[in-house]
């Protein structure tokens, strides 16, 4: 038998490290005891520090927004095809996305958005949205039997007016 490695703080696993994200528990934290800091030190209540380095930050926030992806692409498996482009079905799937990208930036303190957030949701429009229109409705011309008998019934009503008019003007002058 191997003998075993002892892990410290500094030497997690990325499975742990997601879990620990995941969960929001602090694994390493500063002793209750702060040393050479006078008063201030023996009142304050210890804090839970951990260095996050840029690197281990943006692998953390990318392991979760893959988790995030792969939770959307299951919610839209019970969307079909015909409906991809009614908002009243993709809006719970599209806004869990969106909250739970901004949710885990804002959580991490990474910053939203960013460019692995646009990244998903950019991919998601792409494989899902892209044959949907604008929101507004588009407009055709009606067939030309209908055309033609919005044209001509002004004409047409036109002379039978004035002809009316006329008239009524000379029957007025009769009476008087």
């Amino acid at each position: 038998m191997a003998p075993r490695r002892q892990t410290g703080c500094g030497r997690l696993s990325r499975g742990l490290l997601l879990l620990w994200a995941l969960l929001g528990t602090g694994l390493c934290h500063v002793g209750a005891e702060a040393e050479g800091f006078g008063q201030d030190a023996r009142t304050s209540p210890p804090v839970a520090v951990f260095n996050w380095t840029a690197q281990l930050l943006e692998e953390t926030y990318a392991n979760i927004t893959q988790k995030c992806w792969e939770l959307f692409v299951d919610l839209m498996r019970n969307v079909t095809a015909s409906e991809l482009c009614e908002w009243k079905v993709i809006s719970r799937p599209y806004s869990f996305l969106q909250g739970c990208l901004e949710g885990w930036a804002d959580h991490l303190h990474y910053g939203y958005p960013n460019a692995l957030a646009e990244q998903y949701i950019f991919q998601s429009h792409h494989r899902y949205f892209h044959n949907c229109t604008l929101g507004h409705q588009v407009y055709f011309d009606p067939p030309e039997d209908v055309l033609l008998a919005m044209i001509i019934a002004p004409i047409c009503l036109i002379p039978f007016l004035v002809t009316l008019v006329i008239w009524r003007s000379k029957d007025g002058k009769a009476q008087a």
